[in-house]
Formats: C-alpha cells, structure tokens, sequence
C-alpha cells in the first residue's frame, strides 16, 4: 500500500520505517528542511536501537522516502498518518492540538480520491471528530474518512514494539476504511490481536493504557519509600507481586519516578480532560501529585546518604535521560533532581551514554564528562538516575579509587550487591532499610556495608537465595 505519514518526529519515524519494512511504500513528511536533509542522508535524528540501520535499509530499497512536500505524497496515498507531537497546552495540564489540526487542512487540501487518514498522535477523546470535520471542510478533490490508530510503543525498544505488538487498536466507524486499515495491518494477522472499536473508544485506550501504567509505578516508588522506614526490601517485594499473574512484573522496579514524552504529558491531558468533562479522575490526580514528590523525595535520600549537608560536596551522576536506550530528557527525573542538590550546594559532574548533548543545555552548571570515571572522579558520592545496562558491569574497583568517598547511591537498584561488596564501596539503595547483612548487622537508611565471602553467588543478604530479573522483578533461580 502507498503510506504517507506526517511527522518525523519519535512516532512518525518508527511508524514510517517499520510499515516500509513490511513491505509497504511509505514517504515521510516534515516541515523541518534541516531534519528532512539528515533524514536524507541516511542519519537518524533520535536515539533508538535498531531504526537507524531499518531506516537506510528501506530507502535503499525503495521503500522509504523523505520530503518537505505534502502534495504529491498525500494525494497518491491510501493511507495518510498523523504523527505530530500533542505537548501540553503552554503550563497547563491540556494537550496541544494545534500541531494535529495544522496537520488536518494539510491533508484536506492535499488528497485525491478515497482516502484513510489515520490519526497516530495521542489526542483526548473526540479530537478525530474534529479532524474528520477539518478535512472535509479543506477537500476539494477527495474523500477522507478519519480513524484512530494509537501507538504503544515504549522508548529503547520501539522498533520491536512496532513489529511485535501486543495489540493493534483501530477506531472508525466506517466499513471501507477498516478494510484499508486491515489490509494495512495484514502481516500481523494471527500474530496480534486487531480491535477495532469507535474512534471515541480507541482515543480513550490510549490514554486509560498509559494512566494505569503510570498508577502502577507510581504506587510501586511510594511502596519502596514505605519500605525504607519499615524494614523490608521494595525488591523482594516486586518480585512476590510479580508472580501473581494478575499484576504482572512489568513496571514493578522502583525508580526515581517516570517522565519521557508520554506519561506526565498523557497523564495531565487525561485529569484535564475529565475534569472539564465534570468526572474527575482522582486517582490519576495522585498518581501525578505522587510522581512529583517522588523526584523530589530522591534528592532528599542522597542528601541523607552524604550526611545532609551537601555544601561544597561534589556528586557523580550516571544516567540523565529518563531511561535507558534513549537520549530523551523529556521530563526526566534528572531535571528536578540535579537542581535540587545544586540548591542544597552540590557540585554536579554527570555522563549519559546518550542524552548529554540533549541535557546540556537544560542543566546549567553540570560539568558533563566523557565517561562514568571521569565523573567520578574526586567525587565524594556517585548517584545511579537512568538503568543504563552499561552502567551494571562497570569497573567499581577503579572507580571508587577515584572517588573521594565510595558511595554509591543507586537510584535504580541496578547494582550487584557482591560487586559492591568486593569494591568496598558503601551501597544506598531505594525501598531498603535496615537490611541485614552477612555479618549479622543492621544499617539505616538503606546502607548496607558489605564484608566479602569468597565465592559466594547469594544476594549479599543473609538468607536470600540469588535472582535473576524479569522484566521488573527478580524471580529466584529455584523457579526457573
């Protein structure tokens, strides 16, 4: 089928590239001259496994093309996607649909004939009704029929997402642009489940979807604090929850509070929704109040972890984008935790295997490093923000003999407690407090100092079998 999709930014991108790389004939549209001539190029403008090397493949071929122009595109399509960005509306909760409807006379005044236009952006309920009516208004020389087809694809892995969906979601009322759009999808058939439903409902599954993620690790990093004053360990915990088949492991891992491009944005836009809509959806409300606090919260545990007073100290940070495998610092913890600690006095060295040139210039005075040591060193604490897989197989030996002070602060639990142990260095972690260690002693505050047992293949605590992860649970060995 002929695609045309409008956007190249994370959404268009993906969604271009993987349709191309099912076999469809795909051109991408962006306003941006500079953007379209690296895409050209064969360069690809964002931090994601696998898209580059998809992306040239496919232009090799044939299969995907990059312009300025919407004319030609559009009106040869079947298919039309928009894939522009839905930022909130200034300071406020509600998203901005500016970009969408510019997008909408776009596409009106382009098309040729019957034509599905498919609206990717994540947008509140009855905004393609809206579009639906811009399009009409703007044709001249076609037909369109509006559906909804949101995207559930996760940062660091969407190519895979793409073309291993849990769910393909289709909302049109009408029978010939379900046709198109099954075609569309056909080599999913018998893999994925395809739902189609109306419009209003599919808009609505992708913002109840990325809530009740939200919720989950929201309610997770509030469990995890509750665990540091009450004696138990957020990581045991989460891998209990985990085997219970109706909670699942995924989004279980404790951290220092969600961001990225969707879930603070979609969250916000959904409570505003509903509260214009006069239904109030309280739950999401503290799950957003709750997800502040949390960043808020981490600065104060490294704060504690250095003794509380942080004035001349200098602090190591490894990880800036809000998670791993990507360069987004959309909402990133990083951004309310590294000013913070420069307010109580810090001195902020920091590394991101990615996200630094992203970071710059939203972090004045970090001094940014070209790798884990040289931020660490003089360093009199290390902090862990992003779960980088890197960051767990790093010469501890060696960096904590740059370091002034050996702390580690592991805002992710992502370290081995072994390693820790054998590196001498003191390790903080999140959700533990008061844990027992091998000695037979009890630490505060989540510090557990480690003595070394040659050999030894267990946790670091005593009476705790070892662990593997799953997804974000560790299951025990004797479950394998």
């Amino acid at each position: 089928m002929r695609v045309a999709i409008i956007g190249t930014g994370y959404v268009g991108l993906v969604t271009g590239t993987c349709l191309a790389e099912l076999g469809h004939s795909v051109t991408c549209i962006d306003t941006d001259e500079k953007r379209v001539a690296q895409l050209k190029r064969g360069l690809c403008p964002i931090h994601e496994p696998g898209l580059q090397a998809l992306m040239v493949a496919n232009a090799d071929a044939g299969r995907l093309c990059f312009t300025g122009d919407a004319g030609q595109p559009v009106a040869e399509a079947d298919v039309v996607f928009i894939a522009v960005g839905t930022p909130r509306l200034g300071t406020g909760s509600q998203a901005n649909l500016s970009f969408v409807m510019a997008a909408a006379e776009e596409v009106g005044r382009c098309i040729r004939g019957f034509t599905v236009v498919a609206v990717k952006s994540t947008v509140p309920p009855g905004t393609c009704d809206q579009v639906q009516a811009i399009v009409s208004r703007h044709s001249r020389h076609g037909e369109a029929t509006v559906v909804s087809n949101p995207e559930f694809l996760r940062e660091g892995a969407a190519v895979s997402d793409f073309m291993n969906p849990d769910r393909v979601v289709i909302g049109s009322e009408d029978h010939m642009a379900r046709l198109l759009m099954e075609e569309l999808y056909a080599p999913f058939a018998g893999k994925a489940p395809i739902l189609f439903t109306r419009r209003r409902n599919s808009e609505m599954i992708k913002y109840a979807s990325n809530a009740f993620l939200a919720t989950k690790i929201a309610f997770v990093n509030e469990l995890a604090s509750l665990c540091e004053v009450a004696d138990a360990d957020i990581t045991e915990i989460t891998a209990g929850m985990g085997l219970d088949a109706r909670i699942g492991d995924r989004f279980l891992a404790a951290g220092p509070g969600y961001g990225g491009s969707c879930f603070p944005k979609d969250t916000a836009a959904l409570a505003a929704y509903a509260r214009d809509h006069g239904s109030p959806l309280n739950l999401v409300e503290s799950t957003i109040r709750a997800n502040d606090l949390r960043k808020k919260s981490i600065a104060r545990l490294i704060a504690r972890a250095m003794g509380g007073d942080l004035h001349g100290k200098r602090i190591a940070i490894l990880g800036l984008a809000f998670k791993a495998n990507t360069d987004d610092m959309r909402d990133a913890p990083s951004l309310t935790i590294i000013p913070a600690l420069q307010a109580l006095g810090a001195e902020i060295a920091a590394y991101d295997p990615a996200g630094m040139a992203a970071a710059r210039p939203l972090l004045p005075g970090v001094r940014f490093c070209s790798g884990p040591e040289a931020a660490a060193g003089g360093a009199d604490a290390l902090v862990i923000l992003t779960e980088w897989p890197q960051f767990k197989t790093l010469d501890f030996t060696r960096i904590s003999l740059a370091m002034a002070s050996p702390l580690i602060v592991d805002c992710r639990n992502l370290l081995d407690a072994n390693v820790a142990k054998a590196s001498g260095i003191k390790l903080v972690g999140i959700g533990r407090s008061n844990l027992e260690t091998e000695d037979g002693n009890r630490h505060d505050q989540s510090i557990v100092r480690f003595k070394a047992r040659s050999g030894s293949r267990r946790s670091g605590v005593s009476g705790i079998p070892s662990y593997r992860q799953v997804g974000g649970a560790r299951v025990s060995r004797h479950h394998r």
